[in-house]
């Protein structure tokens, strides 16, 4: 995870050294989210008819030969920004096929009651990724350069697969028709969409994304709001990360709960609520308070969804039905930074974002009252 994280921002400045343009920026790190949804939906279709260790391993494996094509390239007389846009795509592919995998796998590896706690060191670990990768990805660049930086994430990722074939055999999922991809991916939306508890996640998860994560407003909060500056902004977009990776380290409670049904709508009304809050904010400190606090409940959410979704679903379907999450959560904030711009623009940035939060803790208590299935969820059913 760091070492996409370390990726993208080398990417991203590779290619402005390339063209000056931030338009190419913008393009090459579409190009990635783009394929990246690709990647994910490819993933769940493979990762249920395949063997899933192997499928992980491939993944990871081809994600190195691609941050080594990045090494070779950048160190060229001439890089190609061709190749460089090539290989944003491939890593957009084989990153999405290898989140997928390794959703499946965890099921086979811990028992079920373990699964929350095996969510919460993987929410830990994607934590400290959005932390630090893009602060270390600029220090590499910075300092060696990014010939460097691509070489060492290379590097990295080989030892990962190292490690990886240590994991034991894992069993391809029973009953699964080689039946055509889309075909297969209809089978599993229809499964979730009838399914009270994974619907009512994906649900959740959609109105969070959505409603309550409104990054693209924090610039006009920061400076119009909260009348201060770029130091501002920063500390606005670095809040919800540190709530969100103090939840995970403090979340060994998840797993011991015996309605996380209930502990997941809570988390969804608190991350809508907080946010609200913060639009409201009278200055930056409860500002901050309150981005921390909805990264915290965001973080609870997605442990709780995780170990739901791989408890409730059946090995057949688990593949396929997990990618549809991820890409939710992809896609899902990428769209909700689109709306909330539109909000702001014509509502101003602190009510677009109150009215997002309360928005989605309206939507969440909805979706909580029309599916009592997902209020009665344990982690295994």
């Amino acid at each position: 995870m760091v070492g996409v994280s370390l990726t993208l921002v080398a990417l991203s400045v590779q290619v402005y050294g390339l063209t000056g343009s931030s338009l190419a920026v913008g393009t090459v790190n579409a190009v990635a989210g783009t394929t990246l949804v690709a990647g994910t939906l490819l993933g769940g279709v493979l990762a249920d008819r395949l063997e899933r260790r192997a499928l992980l391993l491939i993944a990871r494996g081809a994600a190195a030969g691609v941050f080594a094509a990045l090494a070779l390239n950048a160190a060229a007389d001439r890089p190609s920004l061709l190749a460089v846009y090539i290989c944003a795509a491939a890593l957009g592919v084989v990153d999405g096929v290898g989140e997928t995998a390794l959703v499946t796998v965890t099921p086979e590896l811990v028992r079920a009651d373990q699964l929350a706690a095996a969510g919460a060191l993987t929410a830990i670990t994607t934590q400290l990724a959005t932390m630090l990768g893009p602060s270390a990805a600029g220090l590499i660049v910075a300092g060696p350069g990014v010939v460097v930086c691509y070489a060492a994430t290379c590097a990295a990722t080989v030892a990962q697969v190292v490690l990886m074939l240590w994991l034991p055999r894992l069993p391809a999922a029973v009953g699964q028709e080689a039946g055509r991809p889309l075909r297969a991916l209809g089978e599993a939306w229809r499964f979730a969409r009838r399914h009270r508890v994974i619907a009512g996640l994906l649900l959740v998860e959609l109105c969070g994304g959505l409603l309550a994560l409104p990054y693209a407003v924090f610039p006009a909060m920061g400076e119009r709001v909260l009348a201060g500056d770029a130091r501002t902004v920063g500390l606005l977009y670095s809040a919800p990360a540190v709530g969100a990776f103090l939840g995970a380290l403090f979340s060994g409670w998840a797993g011991r709960i015996r309605r996380p049904g209930w502990a997941l709508i809570a988390a969804g009304l608190l991350w809508g609520a907080a946010m609200a809050g913060f639009g409201a904010s009278p200055n930056l400190a409860a500002a901050l308070v309150l981005l921390g606090l909805a990264g915290m409940a965001m973080v609870t959410a997605e442990i709780l969804q995780r170990a739901l979704l791989q408890g409730h679903t059946p090995s057949a379907l688990l593949g396929r039905v997990s990618s549809f999450w991820l890409v939710l959560a992809t896609a899902g904030p990428a769209a909700g930074g689109a709306l909330a711009g539109g909000l702001a623009q014509a509502l101003g940035p602190a009510i677009a974002v109150v009215v997002g939060g309360l928005v989605c803790t309206t939507a969440v208590a909805v979706i909580a009252a029309a599916l009592p299935g997902l209020r009665r969820a344990e982690l295994t059913p």
